[in-house]
């Protein structure tokens, strides 16, 4: 120990200890006596224990301090208390005095990547030992040769609060007693082999101050009380591939803002956003990340805080409010959740302990250049656990009934967005990134299997097979998949001027060839309304009332097509400007007839779509959906069955064109009536009201391999849903 000790000291005075506990704290001395040291580079004076013995400073090491005596004159945990130069008096308990708090156990869950609750172990985590509250404090750091906690607590210096490593698993951990919510703090990491200085927020924070200011803060545990028992014992037993799911997309920044501005609050959000999207009928909301991200211009899509909600929009317990407000109403949450990549911001993960921690260290394997961001190590067990305690935390932290992994496609791919000599292959030597696949099959395993109900989507946007099938047959094992293929045809279609789209009749029926190979989502989301794309309304061609007859029918072609839907915010009325992450919508438009039209459209499809189990019941089933007719190009017209498990059917016709047609004939089941029970040309909508009798009988004429027909009269660029009549 006397050989050790000046290293340890000065060690401990250029802030470079992996384990000051080796030195600072109560220490056994010969003969019974005890001694205690404490660092206080802040200090001009010091006493411990309730008798205030009088610490003494240790010649040659400025800020240390010790005093010899007997064990019985300090009760199990002390405190140190101190005077500074600026006349202030400070007490605490001694963080030195106390064991490690994080076990064994914990500890090799984490370095093997099978911690699924690494949120609860490591980051700033309220405790208590022997009745004496405070934070621990936990963060891996394998490359560092000291880790402090640095606050508003200690003067935000490294030499206050230095942790102990334990052992080679690369985690440091440090409990401060006395410390509680709402702290600022980070973490110091000095660089073993450079011994640069870093200065991190915490990965695992729970909550950050408002940007630009980076720094985590210290939250109370579990101080929300939930009111949603109810909808998770549902979610749980829900069957929701044969349940209506329509998704209204959300940036919660720019969905709505208050006069001066300013972003509305998350309790705010959550009086205005439930009562529009109830009055909407939509099942669930999708939110752009919330998790923590410094640029408002990354939409969230660059995110720092894993394990916290912006606060942007206010505190967690406030982000909860939100989340059990919309259950209370009955309209689940997805949350856009982004594993392919992190920015490079110097306060984040980036480099995070002087070295490519998180990242792969080979820009060819761990950077994406289109974006200018890292790409995780999936390779690294800690990463993988981190990933993966990410996403378990939303789920259990915060009630989230499922997440959208981002940009799944630039995971799989090694040479996804590259030029042909900037990727490395993988061991077989093909593109295929095989430790991301791994990880997003164990990701939507963990979670979804230990959580029925909870839905994991992919934006995927390639021909990746099985991505919806299970793990154990070779798939991926996501819940659904965004249909990227069938949005940019149909898009691709309606940009088309009416008169041309005879010539393109396939992209409305090719997509039938596969719609059944996958479980899809079929998505108008906020990509197809940026970057000079223009808003939906303005990629329709023609005067103003071709173009919002177009929109009509767009939607009520996506209602009534096989999959389930997801609408951003704006559509559902015409949003006429491009979507603009700094402004609100423009809502001014509602009060206009044919936007509000639009609105009420969308309104009457949500509802629609959930009355008829034809429409929703075998989204992913191939048995749900039959041509009537799909070659009648020279018209551009398409007609189509959908139906349920019953046998029960709704019959779409959609007409392409602007010229109405009079006495079109289609072949039906049987001979019964049918009643409109939607025209996307209806007057109540904006349209021009061509539509057919209140009940239309079916003729006993042969047509299109069917017995028995219709004759109708099809509005111009319209959608008709014909009800059968028993």
């Amino acid at each position: 120990m006397t050989n050790a000790l000046p290293d340890d000291i000065t060690r401990i005075l250029r802030a470079s200890h992996h384990n000051p506990f080796i030195y600072l704290g109560r220490h056994q001395q010969a003969a019974g006596e005890i001694v205690v040291r404490t660092y206080l580079p802040h200090a001009i004076s010091a006493w411990v224990g309730p008798q205030r013995h009088v610490l003494s400073p240790i010649d040659g090491a400025p800020g240390l301090y010790e005093w010899h005596g007997s064990p019985d004159e300090l009760p199990a945990h002390y405190q140190i208390h101190w005077e500074e130069s600026s006349g202030a008096y400070f007490s605490r308990h001694d963080p030195y005095d106390f064991p490690p708090q994080i076990s064994e156990f914990d500890i090799q869950l984490i370095n093997t990547g099978k911690h699924w609750h690494a949120y609860r172990i490591l980051g700033a985590q309220p405790w208590q030992v022997d009745g004496i509250a405070g934070v621990r404090f936990a963060v891996w750091a394998p490359n560092a040769e000291r880790v402090s906690v640095v606050g508003d607590f200690n003067h935000w210096d490294g030499r206050n609060h230095p942790m102990r490593v334990r052992g080679s698993s690369g985690i440091w951990e440090l409990f401060i007693p006395d410390l509680g919510p709402g702290c600022l703090y980070k973490f110091e990491l000095r660089n073993r082999s450079t011994g640069d200085v870093l200065t991190k927020t915490d990965p695992y924070a729970r909550q950050f101050e408002v940007r630009p200011n980076t720094a985590a803060i210290t939250v109370e545990d579990k101080s929300y009380e939930w009111r949603d028992h109810a909808w998770l014992t549902t979610r749980k037993e829900s069957d929701w591939q044969h349940s209506p799911m329509s998704i209204f997309e959300v940036h919660l920044g720019s969905w709505q803002r208050n006069e001066d501005g300013s972003f509305l609050d998350y309790r705010t959000l959550a009086d205005r956003l439930v009562s529009y999207v109830s009055s909407l009928s939509f099942t669930h909301v999708e939110l752009l990340p919330i998790t923590e991200h410094p640029l408002d211009a990354s939409w969230g899509y660059q995110t720092t805080g894993y394990f916290a909600p912006t606060s942007r929009f206010g505190s967690p317990d406030d982000f909860r409010y939100l989340i059990d407000s919309l259950h209370a109403a009955g309209i689940g949450v997805l949350l856009d959740w982004v594993p392919g990549h992190f920015p490079r911001d110097e306060h984040a993960l980036a480099r995070f302990d002087g070295t490519p921690l998180y990242e792969h260290a080979d820009p060819r394997l761990g950077e994406h250049r289109d974006w200018g961001t890292y790409i995780f190590n999936y390779s690294r067990n800690e990463v993988r656990n981190f990933l993966i305690s990410s996403a378990m935390f939303w789920i259990e932290e915060f009630h989230i009934d499922g997440l959208r992994v981002d940009a799944v496609a630039s995971m799989l791919y090694l040479d996804y967005s590259r030029e042909p000599n900037d990727w490395l292959p993988n061991k077989f030597g093909g593109n295929e990134n095989l430790e991301a696949i791994d990880f997003l099959r164990e990701l939507n395993s963990t979670v979804q299997g230990n959580h029925p109900g909870v839905l994991i989507t992919a934006e995927e946007s390639t021909a990746w097979p099985q991505v919806t099938r299970p793990p154990d047959l070779g798939g991926l094992g996501f819940a659904m998949k965004w249909n990227m293929g069938w949005m940019h045809d149909i898009l691709d279609y309606f940009g088309k001027d009416p008169i041309h789209r005879h010539y393109h009749h396939d992209q409305l029926t090719f997509g039938l060839l596969y719609a059944f190979t996958e479980n899809f989502v079929l998505p108008f989301s906020h990509d197809e309304v940026v970057h000079g794309k223009r808003s939906l309304l303005y990629r329709m061609p023609g005067d103003e009332w071709q173009r919002f007859a177009n929109l009509r029918l767009l939607y009520t072609f996506m209602f009534t097509y096989p999959g389930k839907k997801l609408l951003f915010m704006g559509c559902e009325f015409g949003q006429g400007n491009e979507w603009n992450f700094d402004a609100a919508l423009d809502w001014y438009v509602t009060q206009y007839d044919l936007h509000q039209g639009v609105k009420t459209l969308v309104g009457d499809l949500n509802r629609l779509y959930m009355e008829y189990p034809a429409l929703y019941r075998l989204d992913f089933e191939w048995q749900g959906f039959e041509w009537v007719d799909c070659h009648d190009a020279a018209q551009s017209v398409i007609s189509f069955i959908r139906k349920d498990d019953s046998g029960r059917h709704i019959l779409i016709i959609c007409n392409f064109t602007p010229v109405p047609r009079e006495n079109y004939r289609i072949g039906v089941p049987g001979q019964c009536g049918y009643r409109e029970r939607l025209n996307s040309d209806s007057s109540y909508y904006g349209g021009s009201n061509a539509g057919n009798p209140p009940i239309i009988n079916a003729e006993e004429t042969p047509w299109m391999g069917r017995e028995y027909s219709l004759k109708l009269r099809l509005p111009p660029l319209g959608a008709l849903v014909l009800e059968p009549l028993d």
